[in-house]
């Protein structure tokens, strides 16, 4: 993540080093540099929504149930689009089998199995993140 942000800076300072003084003659707006700057804009700023998306998924900052009712305990991913996820609903427990398509009850646990500690889909954003900061230290 820092080698990301020290990127940008350094493109954002080599991009106000190249500009051009304040007197400039206006670009045709069918001029190769001008299409070429307006494309370069357009990339960034998809690149810029594709980074925002990757770290939102990275993360897990979309909040996945609001009352608390529905809990993911466990997950496990056994291909790249098929997962087995941990559920638990209540005090029901139930084991799931995510594919592409399909979301299959593979089976119901009779004796609810112990969370270790707090779940991440529960915490805040500002725990999880001092929690990043703390292993950051320690390693």
């Amino acid at each position: 993540m820092r080698w990301l942000l020290l990127l940008g800076g350094l493109f954002c300072s080599a991009l106000q080093a190249q500009s051009e003084p304040l007197e400039t003659v206006p670009l045709d707006p069918l001029s190769s540099a001008y299409l070429l700057k307006l494309t370069g804009g357009l990339l960034l700023v998809v690149l810029i929504i594709f980074v925002l998306a990757w770290v939102v998924k990275k993360f897990n900052l979309n909040q996945q149930s609001q009352n608390g009712l529905i809990r993911i305990i466990a997950g496990l991913a056994i291909g790249t689009r098929d997962r087995i996820v941990l559920v638990q609903v209540g005090e029901e427990q139930i084991l799931l089998g995510l594919t592409q398509g399909r979301i299959e009850k593979l089976h119901t646990l009779a004796v609810p199995l112990e969370a270790p500690g707090e779940p991440l889909e529960t915490s805040s954003f500002a725990t999880r993140l001092s929690r990043l900061m703390g292993e950051r230290k320690g390693s």
